[in-house]
């Protein structure tokens, strides 16, 4: 089987851009659906660090959860040095843009559906976590909506090659790092648990749990774990949900 490059994609939008990576809608000339491409620039990777990330995103296309954006293949592309991950679209945006959304409405998101956002996202996690992947970057960026109502967790940070994009969100402010993380311990699970939590505030508050005007601010108030109320007409359970996780 001849293997796939860029050649097989016609690109149709870019919907997003990262620190070291871009993502496109394309269109794949051979089925004629249409997927999402992410781009990810290798930087000066021997080929066994290309080889295991080619292999440790092939171990998440065999992974099949209805709350994980399906991953279809991977291919290094040489000229750019960058490794093309081909997933699933979501044709309903993401989380992120729908508390944008909600802000600038200044509405509030029905605790129903909160709940049910939530464990969606626990859902897929937890299909990771039993195979032993963190995810390592999970913010409302991150969590693709279904105009069915089905959420998707995507961008698993294939940990290998993103070692420095873990601590940059697409702000570059890291919102949703762990202690752990800010405090350059290892990354594990409990890591995810806590970006979960941060991503719960976030639907209820429409704020993250911790902002500051700089990086040292935020460390302190990360390190602290204080954290604004949510607002009062959502529930006791969610705001013990939120301590929990946090």
């Amino acid at each position: 089987m001849p293997s796939t490059t860029m050649q097989d994609f016609t690109i149709l939008s870019k919907i997003g851009t990262g620190a070291f990576s871009e993502v496109f809608k394309v269109h794949r000339k051979s089925d004629k659906k249409d997927y999402a491409l992410k781009k990810v620039r290798l930087g000066k990777l021997s080929q066994k660090e290309k080889d295991n990330s080619i292999n440790e995103v092939r171990i998440l296309a065999s992974l099949h959860h209805p709350n994980i954006c399906g991953y279809k293949e991977a291919f290094v592309e040489e000229q750019s040095s960058s490794l093309i991950i081909v997933m699933e679209l979501a044709d309903g945006g993401d989380l992120q843009s729908k508390i944008n959304a909600l802000k600038k409405a200044n509405k509030h998101m029905k605790e129903a559906d909160v709940w049910s956002i939530f464990f969606q996202i626990t859902s897929g996690l937890q299909c990771l976590h039993k195979i032993q992947i963190a995810h390592r970057d999970i913010k409302a960026a991150n969590v693709f909506m279904g105009r069915d109502g089905t959420v998707k967790l995507g961008d698993l940070n294939v940990s290998k090659i993103a070692k420095s994009e873990i601590m940059q969100t697409q702000t570059g402010t890291p919102y949703y790092a762990s202690p752990e993380v800010w405090q350059d311990k290892p990354y594990n699970k409990l890591s995810d648990i806590w970006s979960l939590g941060a991503v719960l505030y976030e639907m209820v508050a429409l704020t993250p749990p911790f902002t500051a005007k700089d990086m040292k601010g935020l460390y302190n108030k990360v390190i602290k774990g204080q954290y604004p109320k949510i607002p009062g007409t959502f529930s006791s359970d969610l705001s013990a949900m939120i301590a929990a996780l946090l």
